[in-house]
């Protein structure tokens, strides 16, 4: 049972879990199944509060009301908790993978991630995703007898799958798929694909509200998307007279309602379309069952290709980006000449060669949030080196 309703058949059932890399044995901590387990851990995790100093959209933002990565991640967890009730699957499981999918973001976002992969472009290279598994599978220390938090099969599953299947594995994923088998060429459970779907419902929305906030989208421009017009339109007819402001915060809250409702019944056409009973027959199903409707589909990438061009492109995302960029590849620089600066701990536990070497400074880089890395570039280089903006 859970929430009160039995889980659908086609569900993950954490009585069946394939299990933890690592055996625990039994534990007395508290009447939880194992993903619950999980998401407790995850929330308890290092690598997850650090998510509240990482950049979400606006690199190191001035303004306390623009999202960060852990507040894009709480608002994943909402979405993806609402669909996964609806559609009566594990909405622990589902949690969980919401919770940790961006945990293998470095600071400053994808700015970040571009220049720790120019770092190790010699060295298998660099990805979030990725970097995600090899976070919690083996760089998080907190248990007596093993490295990592010895998350579930299925959540790793589902975290390694946050695309769908792997066809183009990295070093790392190719790490962790080899430490604990992870059938990356096989779809992931429904509860992934609907984690998966709230990741991008999240941030289509969300991203325009923080873009309209900081003055970088007006809405004469998201008016020219079809998605965002029959919005809007929806908006003004049922709030005659109401300001602007108000009715745009509606519209953002609006449109997350109309993608969530389209999800869960394209979702739910798809899976009578091709009798889907079981979780195995998620998995064997070959195509992504929970997803939006090809209408909506168009729509949101349509969507999404405006906000590249308009909000993640706009000459000062570029600035702060470049300015980001600048600020990792200098700690990638320092810390290769002079791992001591690095502190003990890393610096002790440094590989003598690379690709190992590389990969470990990458490590401890990509733990860092936004603010540990300035200050660690400002103490290295002096504070009158930071780039500006940031």
């Amino acid at each position: 049972m859970v929430n009160g309703g039995q889980l659908a058949g086609y569900a993950s059932d954490p009585a069946h879990s394939r299990g933890r890399l690592h055996e625990e044995g039994k534990t007395t901590r508290g009447p939880r199944d194992a993903f619950q387990r999980d998401r407790d851990r995850i929330v308890h995790s290092i690598s997850f509060r650090r998510l509240r100093h990482k950049t979400q959209v606006f690199v190191a933002p001035d303004g306390d009301h623009f999202r960060v990565r852990l507040t894009h991640s709480l608002e994943v967890a909402q979405i993806g908790r609402a669909m996964a009730r609806a559609l009566g699957l594990n909405e622990d499981l589902t949690e969980a993978l919401c919770l940790a999918h961006d945990i293998g973001h470095p600071p400053f976002g994808h700015a970040g991630e571009r220049a720790l992969e120019r770092a190790l472009k010699d060295h298998g290279g660099f990805d979030h995703n990725a970097q995600t598994l090899r976070t919690l599978m083996f760089l998080e220390r907190v248990y007596p007898h093993f490295d990592g938090l010895n998350l579930s099969w299925e959540t790793l599953d589902g975290l390694a799958k946050h695309n769908g299947p792997v066809a183009k594995r990295g070093w790392a994923m190719e790490e962790a798929n080899a430490a604990f088998d992870l059938d990356l060429a096989r779809h992931s459970s429904l509860e992934a694909q609907i984690a998966a779907v709230s990741d991008d419902i999240a941030y289509d929305n969300h991203d325009i509200d923080d873009g309209l906030r900081a003055g970088l989208l007006t809405m004469d421009q998201l008016l020219g998307q079809p998605i965002v017009r029959k919005g809007w339109e929806r908006i003004i007819a049922t709030y005659p007279g109401v300001v602007k402001e108000r009715l745009q915060r509606e519209l953002v809250r609006d449109q997350i309602g109309q993608m969530v409702n389209d999800v869960i019944e394209a979702t739910r056409a798809r899976l009578m379309e091709h009798r889907i009973e079981t979780a195995q027959d998620v998995r064997a199903a070959g195509l992504t069952l929970g997803n939006f409707s090809d209408v909506m589909q168009a729509e949101e990438r349509a969507l999404k290709r405006f906000m590249y061009d308009n909000l993640y492109y706009h000459p000062t995302q570029i600035a702060a980006a470049d300015a980001a960029d600048t600020v990792v590849s200098g700690l990638f620089s320092a810390y290769a000449a002079d791992p001591v600066l690095m502190g003990e701990d890393w610096a002790t536990r440094l590989p003598a060669d690379n690709p190992q070497r590389a990969r470990h400074i990458a490590d401890y880089i990509a733990g860092m949030t936004d603010r540990f890395a300035l200050n660690r570039f400002a103490e290295i280089y002096g504070a009158a080196a930071v780039p500006a903006g940031l």
